[in-house]
């Protein structure tokens, strides 16, 4: 006799019409989208050159031919934050892919061995997780220098243990389960248990956190630019443009309305 058993399973249609029904969701993704087709449009076309120093037109207010206005080098604001976002987004994206790649597995591990294993894997994550995130990207860029290559890898090491405990904690809640349990008799190692039931029903909890690790991403990027750690000049950064703007406030308040609102 053969027994069929139907697992019950979110395919990743479900999971976007889940998540598409959630109004903050489809607020935070409109929003999301128009940053990065200004980002993506910045890599063919800006209205001037970010690099290219204009002195006789520094700190002019907004107008048709600068909507953004420009700096006190006479660089358009404009361009500079369509760039700064192209490099922000980068960055997070790529933390957060270090972040997902190396917590995801960490944590389904985890959950998957449980014991000693488990325990172990989360004692380690508590004790990353004990330093501020912020301030250790801070330590690790002053360390090894600045640049977008060390923030990227500062803030993407302080991603992973929030992965780690989100894939863990999802994961647990899973294993219990009768669908679980019918694999397992069904010969199923954890590992296909893992990559087949495990994670497709976790999914939505990661793109949850992954949402926000990006969000988070873009202002630790801008916190450490903001302080000299991150994107180095010339290359324009929201968080640097921000710091050139605070001692000009009074006469160009627009050099910091603008980076601040994006």
């Amino acid at each position: 006799m053969t027994l069929h058993i139907d697992i019950p399973e979110e395919t990743f249609g479900s999971i976007l019409g889940k998540a598409f029904r959630n109004t903050a969701f489809v607020a935070g993704f409109v929003i999301t989208l128009m940053i990065l087709a200004m980002a993506v449009v910045s890599y063919a076309w800006t209205p001037y050159d970010v690099t290219k120093l204009v002195i006789s037109y520094k700190t002019q207010a907004p107008s048709l031919a600068h909507w953004f206005g420009t700096d006190h080098f006479g660089r358009d604001i404009l361009s500079m934050v369509m760039v700064g976002a192209r490099n922000s987004i980068a960055v997070a994206l790529v933390a957060v892919g270090i972040g997902m790649g190396v917590g995801v597995p960490l944590g389904a591990f985890a959950a998957a061995r449980g014991g000693l294993v488990d325990e172990a894997l989360m004692r380690l994550n508590d004790l990353v997780f004990a330093f501020p995130a912020l301030l250790s990207a801070i330590m690790i860029t002053a360390i090894f220098g600045p640049g977008a290559i060390n923030a990227i890898i500062a803030i993407g090491i302080f991603n992973i243990p929030v992965f780690a405990r989100v894939a863990r904690a999802g994961a647990l809640a899973i294993w219990p389960r009768e669908f679980i349990l019918a694999a397992r008799a069904a010969g199923k190692s954890s590992a296909q248990i893992t990559i087949e039931h495990v994670l497709p029903n976790i999914a939505t909890l990661l793109l949850v956190q992954g949402t926000i690790q990006f969000a988070l991403g873009i202002l630790a990027e801008a916190g450490l630019s903001y302080l000299g750690l991150g994107t180095q000049p010339p290359m324009p950064s929201w968080g640097r443009m921000l710091f050139d703007a605070q001692t000009r406030m009074v006469v160009a308040p627009w050099m910091a309305i603008f980076p601040g609102m994006a």
